[in-house]
């Protein structure tokens, strides 16, 4: 088991590795060996900052290599990359909770509900059906461009997506073992408690991994139409100036956020579902 993460872990960082370099100096290699026609677009450092330019770029906005000091630069900058990071990674965390916590709620009761499931269903369906980023400039009309407008995109975009999953996870609960914790004299809190809820779980995790992205796109969406600081509003900037280490750099921090968050989510998933085989702790 040693021997194959070390090996693991090797052809990662020479992947990682081979990358970098080329990244690094394959404009200058394609240019050298190939006719100009054929030299790679997506390698130009114009469009692509090469990875030292990107490095400068954040230690230039994470206000490691001003000269006037890092306090200062930090509160002479209102957008600052790490405020602009704190920004976007409260609402996104604050869009995934409320958005999960009311998918869970309503996939729960319309699961356990018939009746309610097809009053509510066409009316969820035709409200799934509209695309969530189309309703982002209207959030931010009705919410401004403060971080309720997109808390509430992301809640817009999480919602569906934990809701059908744990819906459906409601459903597909063995009726035996509702019938058995019945006929003990269970109430439906109980059954719902002890039964329906850990069947559900898997399901409900399913849905949550996607869902952390999901809220960060959302977050990061509403922040690129209209906000006042974060990720997005960098990026933004950094577009209208051309500067493609800058938007790299932000673009590396949410790759950073969604990988902490993502972390988050699977170690409440092996803690929660340990009873599972595949999150069992290894001998």
């Amino acid at each position: 088991m040693a021997k194959s993460r070390t090996v693991i872990l090797f052809w990662q960082l020479a992947i990682l590795a081979a990358v970098l370099v080329i990244w690094q100096w394959g404009f200058e290699w394609s240019k050298a060996l190939l006719p100009r026609a054929y030299v790679p677009k997506i390698l130009d450092p114009y469009f692509v900052a090469k990875p030292s330019l990107i490095w400068q770029s954040f230690l230039r906005l994470g206000c490691f290599s001003d000269t006037a000091g890092f306090t200062t630069c930090i509160k002479g900058n209102d957008n600052n990359l790490w405020l602009a990071t704190l920004v976007t990674l409260k609402n996104t965390w604050w869009g995934f909770l409320f958005g999960s916590a009311s998918g869970i709620a309503a996939g729960l009761i319309l699961g356990r509900s018939d009746f309610l499931a097809r009053v509510f269903g066409p009316y969820i369906v035709a409200l799934n059906s509209i695309p969530r980023i189309a309703l982002v400039p209207l959030v931010i009309l009705i919410f401004g461009l403060g971080d309720l407008s997109k808390i509430a995109t992301a809640w817009l975009v999480v919602f569906f997506v934990v809701f059908f999953n744990t819906f459906e996870g409601t459903r597909a609960v063995d009726r035996d073992q509702i019938a058995a914790a019945r006929l003990l004299g269970a109430s439906e809190f109980t059954v719902l408690r002890t039964v329906v809820i850990p069947s559900a779980l898997a399901w409900v995790f399913a849905s949550l991994l996607p869902a952390v992205s999901f809220a960060l796109i959302g977050v990061i969406v509403g922040e690129f139409i209209g906000a006042e600081r974060g990720l997005g509003k960098l990026i933004i900037e950094a577009e209208a100036r051309a500067n493609a280490s800058e938007m790299m750099v932000a673009i590396f921090v949410m790759m950073f956020v969604g990988i902490l968050l993502a972390v988050a989510v699977r170690s409440l998933q092996s803690y929660l579902l340990r009873w599972q085989p595949q999150f069992e702790p290894s001998a």
